[in-house]
């Protein structure tokens, strides 16, 4: 009595255990393959979507001359300001405004050779690329433009190559960069409002008089008149879109509302800064926008129209 008592325990006990084995293969079994099934159909992530050509790594460069010249243009970019100080004429460099010196957010050139030579309305013809970059030395560097034909002009073009050659030949915009210009009311700023909010969120980073290192957004080591960040709508759009990068002051990046970046850019621009001489030649078409930060010989859009 006892032995068959004993064995029927057994076998109780012996069905558990491969019951219980058995459903863990089942399910572990669907899970492998859901697992199988998710691994071949990857959902297209956000960074996928928005960002379609991942440039190539730094590592990545190739061995010889041509690697040397982009590493050499990688240099000049994050660097500008002490690589280039016989044509920087600031603390800044393309990295101030171009995190990573184009390769992330804000406002990557991800694509940049592809579109250029392209039609500047503010120059009022089309410009090529090493003009463009030009225009970046004379008014956002207060500098000097580079000779065309330099090495310090040809490594910055195959470094911008480099990081672009994933991007399709006759690309022409760039969605992934651009930067919406605020439309907020330019005519009602508050500038006493912008100082409020700078002092919150800003001046741990651009310091109380706003000329902190590379950072600096007024005085003699800022960005010019001439420059695009000067502008109100060009500076309140940068703002609201990428500013502050970390969350202080009760802000984090993109929270502040139209008005709030319009006040903030100008209190920004409202403060001393260098001159550009050649700025009345600017959009000689008479297309200069409503915030171009001064006169030119050509006028602004429909200003002919209002004095008649």
């Amino acid at each position: 009595m006892n032995k068959f008592l004993t064995y029927s325990v057994i076998a109780i006990v012996s069905s558990l255990v491969l019951g219980i084995g058995l459903t863990y293969l089942v399910i572990s079994g669907k899970d492998k393959n859901a697992s199988i099934e998710t691994a071949s159909q990857p959902e297209e992530s956000e960074e996928t979507a928005e960002y379609p050509y991942p440039p190539p790594s730094m590592d990545d460069v190739p061995e010889g001359e041509d690697g040397d010249l982009i590493k050499l243009g990688f240099k000049y970019v994050t660097e500008t300001a002490t690589a280039l100080d016989g044509y920087s004429g600031n603390n800044l460099s393309c990295a101030s405004c171009h995190a990573g010196g184009g390769y992330e957010e804000p406002l990557d050139l991800v694509g940049i050779s592809k579109t250029y030579p392209q039609y500047n309305p503010r120059a009022g013809r089309e410009v090529t690329l090493e003009e463009r970059i030009n225009g970046c030395f004379r008014r956002s560097m207060n500098g000097e433009p580079l000779p065309e034909d330099s090495q310090e002009m040809k490594a910055m073009v195959a470094f911008y190559d480099y990081i672009s050659q994933n991007v399709p030949d006759g690309t022409t915009e760039r969605p992934w960069a651009k930067l919406d210009r605020s439309k907020a009311d330019i005519e009602n700023v508050d500038i006493d409002a912008g100082r409020e909010i700078y002092n919150k969120a800003c001046i741990s980073c651009h310091g109380e008089n706003g000329d902190a290192g590379n950072l600096a957004l007024w005085g003699e080591n800022s960005y010019n008149i001439g420059a695009g960040m000067a502008r109100l709508r060009t500076a309140a759009g940068f703002i609201q879109t990428y500013m502050p990068k970390m969350e202080i002051g009760g802000y984090s990046q993109g929270s502040l509302t139209d008005e709030e970046a319009m006040n903030l850019a100008a209190y920004i621009n409202s403060h001393d800064r260098p001159d550009f001489p050649d700025k009345i030649y600017d959009w000689p078409k008479g297309d200069a926008p409503d915030d171009a930060a001064y006169e030119t010989l050509a006028g602004k859009k429909g200003q002919d129209k209002e004095k008649e």
